[in-house]
Formats: C-alpha cells, structure tokens, sequence
C-alpha cells in the first residue's frame, strides 16, 4: 500500500473537517492499514453519571431501530466506549471483528477518522462515510457522531455515535442523534442536581454527630465535616481530590496518607454511585493500622526519617541488603542512614575491574561493611568478585541498584542472592505524601522559610511525572524558594514544566500537540492573539474556540 503523505490527502478529495482529521492521524504516524489492536479497559464505573443519563435514551434509541443494521455507542469523556445496543444481533460481531468493544479507547492517534475519535478532537458534531475512515477496517462503516456536553461547565463528557453498514448510510441520521443527545445533556443536567441531593445525603450520614473527619468531593464542590476542617489544609484538599480521580472504576480504596502539617492518617474511599463523587473518612492510624495493606507502609517514611525499624532490623542481622530503586528515591541517603557508625569501603562499579584489588582495599581500610554502588553497571570481573563477597560469613555486603526487574540476567542472580531488600518507591507512587514531603524538604532547604502551598500548585505537583524524583522535588522547591520565602505558593511560581504538566493533563497526544503549538504561538506573539492565529493558519474564531477547549490561560501563554 502507498506510504500516505499530503499529496496521498489531497488527492483523496475530501471535505475539509476530513482532510484535517487525516492529517492529526497522519502525523500521529498512523498508516491506514494499522490493524486496530486495542486493548479494551474495565477499569472505568460502569454505572457512572453519564451512563445513568443516557441508559433511557439508548433503550428508546434501540427500540426504535430495532431490525435495522443500526449500532448506537457511547462513549465518555475520556473518549472510551462505555455502552453499546444494536438493532440486529450478528452487527455486534462485525463491530467486535473491527475493535469497536466496551472498553476500547477511539482517539485519532490510534484509530483515526472515525465519529468518535474525531468528536472528541473537534468537540462538534461528524459525519464520516465509508471511505472517510483512516483506517481500513473501519472503511465498511458510516457513522454519525456527536458530542454530549454539560450544560453546567460546558466540558464534554462523552460522545454519541450511530454507526451502520456504508450501503445503509441515511442523511437524516444525523439530526436524528442530535435530539437524542440534547435529552442525554438534559438528562445530565438533571441528574447533576439529583447527585449533589445523593452525595449530601451519604455525606450527613457519614459525618452524624460531626466527631468523625469526613470530606465529601465532586466536581466543584467540598463538603467536610467541622473535624476533617480542623486536620485538612487547602493543599490536602487538593491531593485527597487528586487520589480520588484515579480510583480503580471507581471502587473503594483505602490509603495511607501523610497530611501537610506532618500528621499520618488512614482515608477510606468511597465513592457515591451515580454522584460522581467521593466520601472520604479519615481516621487515626493507630486505630486502623491492622487493615492497612503492608505494601503501603513502606512508602509511608519521608527521607529524613529513612525507613526506622527495618533499617535497625538488618543492621542487627547483618546479612547481604539490596538497596534498589530509580535514581533520585534516596538509595545513596538509605545507605548512609543503614551504614551509619560503621566502617565503610565502597566499590565503585566505574572503577576499572584491573586496578581494583577489593580484598586487600577491604583491609586496608578495616571496614565493617562493603557498599557496592549501582550493581546493575558491574562489569563481569566485578561481579565475581561481589559474588565472592557475598559468600563470605564476617563481612556486611550491602549493594544497591536500579529497580530488580529493570536487571540483566546476570545482574538479576546475582540481586537474586540478597533476600534482604529495601525497595523504595519513586515519588510518583508517592503522591499521597506530597504536602508533607514538601513542608519537610522545605525546613531543611531553608528553615527560616514561611510558606504556604496552594491547592492548584498541589495539583500541579500531584500530577507531574517525578522522573527524577526526589532529586527533582529538591530542585523544584529550590526554585520556588529563589523566588519567594513567605506567602503562598501558586502555580505561577512553579518551573515552567510543572505548570504546562498540570494544564494537559489528560489531554490526548494530539490535544497536547496543539496545545503547545497555541502557546508557543502565543508567546511569540507577545499574546495578541490575532497574530497567533495568523502564525498558524487559523481563523481567529477558531483559536479562541481552540483556546476554550483545551483550557488555555494568560498564565500559560506567558502573558499574564
């Protein structure tokens, strides 16, 4: 098949919101014979706010189409198909045979032109014939797709697709799905005012008596009790909102946190079916400490504190410790806390195998205990040597490395022989503990410092990768005390990248393509727009439209 390109568009003679739709796909590097593999989800509640809505809609929907080759999806705000109905049984195969299941993400840069995938890009409605489609496997099919919107923030929750054989295609399809996703929006509408009466009442009975701490979130709304106000600063509230959105399909969930002010407490997740929101209860760990899973403890400790009993445990054993983790989680400091008072000679793994002559270092130096630095650079001469170490019976071995599963073979076995361990997690595992982290990294990198972190620069933290993790952190908060020693601390005074990670997140490849290209437009342009919008070949309608959908502020443009 020919490798397609602009001239493969052009020549193809396609409507314009088409042509543009091939295009994202094309620069995704998707080609159009790409077989749609996807990997269907079931993490998502299947019994969420918009599936409530739309349930009646798609009955009547189906009703109506019944014995037609007729297939209605829907599709939610994070564009994966949520529900499906069809008008005749053997259609449900033909949409299996082409990757259109419960669960399957449609975005352009896997899927291409399709009525959902491009809605979601476009946030209108589409039409897409037969051979409109990107891809190949979905060309025997037209669909009518449109988008559903909430009347209350005006953020696209979902999409409503009606997709059929390409010879059944119908013109009045789609003024058809439009009255029925104005009544899915209604529906929402409605169903927005009975949750929040849902959610207020699952928080009254939580909260009975107001001595326990309860918080109540959905989107826009904090409800806590008189207890919980008195434990949780803004900067937690943010976090606790942050946790709450990455349930597992919205299933209860119970963490292990470390508050802003220091504290450790046990929160109970829960979330309110068919509210969108979340009950969080917050109790004393030592009340509660028998339920928590164990894996968490370990994630508990902040770097200062090292990770207490379990350091003097192998201290006392004295057998070989692995130390692993990604660099930047504080191996060298668990080291030094594991080793501290002893004896140490170190092994280097840059060191040249020749000029290394470890036993006679090892006496030379007395030591207690040897430290092998980055087991997973040792070359094959060091790592017999470190094998031979580990076999001796009067000497402490204490080796630390990448993360286990990232090892070679060799490296691996040798790992494989210290069944003590001390895993330590990256930061992005540890988000829970990010007010607490920050308030104690804060009083070590200046002590005189009176700071106070906002909720929305705790969601910028919250939602930045952390690939340097603990060392990142350090950084960043250098950066912010450069700047500022007393007050708040808002999302404008974090490093650039942090700000555009809490911006786009959960924006789509292409989303966040073209939220770069508007900003850096913007920023060239000294922000006027009109310029912009020049730059890049746009009506000005539809970079203001653009600038709406994708959530782009002054702040961001760099002229605020």
């Amino acid at each position: 098949m020919r490798t397609p390109d602009e001239s493969f568009i052009a020549e193809a003679g396609l409507r314009p919101e088409i042509s543009q739709s091939w295009r994202r796909s094309l620069l995704s590097g998707l080609r159009p014979d790409t077989a749609l593999a996807l990997e269907p989800s079931e993490d998502f509640d299947r019994r969420g706010r918009l599936q409530t809505a739309a349930a009646p809609v798609l009955d009547q929907l189906a009703a109506e189409l019944a014995g037609s080759g007729f297939g209605i999806l829907l599709a939610d705000s994070r564009a994966r198909i949520v529900d499906r109905r069809f008008g005749v049984d053997h259609l449900a195969g033909a949409f299996d045979r082409a990757g259109v299941v419960v669960g399957s993400r449609f975005l352009e840069e896997n899927t291409g032109t399709n009525s959902i995938a491009t809605v979601f890009e476009i946030r209108r409605g589409v039409t897409v014939r037969g051979e409109e489609h990107y891809i190949e496997a979905l060309k025997a099919f037209t669909c009518y797709g449109h988008p559903l919107v909430s009347r209350v923030t005006g953020r696209l929750e979902g999409v409503l697709d009606i997709s059929c054989p390409a010879e059944l295609a119908n013109p009045l399809l789609a003024p058809y799905l439009v009255r029925a996703a104005r009544e899915i929006e209604q529906r929402l509408l409605q169903g927005a005012r009975e949750s929040e009466q849902r959610l207020l009442a699952a928080y009254q009975s939580a909260s009975v008596g107001g001595r326990r701490a309860v918080a109540a979130l959905t989107e826009g709304v904090v409800m806590a009790s008189s207890a919980a106000m008195e434990l949780l600063e803004p900067s937690d509230h943010a976090l606790l909102r942050c946790l709450a959105a990455e349930l597992p399909a919205r299933r209860p969930a119970r963490r292990e946190l470390r508050l802003s002010a220091g504290r450790t407490v046990v929160a109970d997740f829960r979330p309110v079916p068919g509210t969108g929101g979340v009950l969080i209860a917050l109790d004393d760990p030592a009340q509660t400490r028998a339920a928590v899973p164990r894996g968490r403890e370990r994630a508990a400790a902040a770097p200062s504190e090292g990770h207490g009993g379990e350091l003097e445990r192998h201290r006392l054993a004295r057998r070989p410790v692995l130390v692993s983790g990604e660099p930047g989680t504080g191996r060298t400091t668990t080291v030094a806390d594991l080793t501290r008072g002893m004896s140490v000679c170190r092994l280097d793994a840059v060191e040249p195998a020749g000029a290394l002559d470890l036993a006679e270092r090892i006496e030379a130096a007395g030591a207690d205990v040897v430290v092998v630095e980055d087991l997973q650079l040792l070359s094959p001469a060091q790592l017999a040597q470190v094998a031979r170490l580990l076999g001796r019976g009067d000497l402490w071995t204490v080796l630390t490395s990448a993360p286990v599963p990232e090892l070679g073979p060799e490296h691996a076995a040798l790992a494989a022989r210290c069944l003590a361990r001390i895993d330590l997690p990256p930061l992005r595992a540890r988000r829970e503990e990010l007010p607490s982290l920050v308030n104690e990294f804060v009083a070590r990198l200046r002590p005189q410092a009176r700071l106070r972190f906002t909720a929305q620069a705790v969601q910028a933290l919250a939602a930045h990768p952390w690939r340097g993790n603990l060392h990142e952190l350090r950084e960043v908060l250098l950066h912010v005390l450069e700047n500022r020693s007393a007050g708040d601390v808002t999302r404008r005074d974090l490093p650039p990248t942090l700000r555009e990670a809490a911006r786009t997140r959960g924006l789509s490849l292409l989303e966040r393509v073209e939220y770069e290209a508007i900003v850096t437009a913007l920023r060239d342009c000294s922000g006027n727009k009109v310029h912009a919008a020049r730059r890049l070949g746009l009506s000005r309608a539809t970079l203001y439209r653009r600038i709406r959908a994708l959530g782009i502020d002054d702040t961001a443009a760099g002229t605020g």
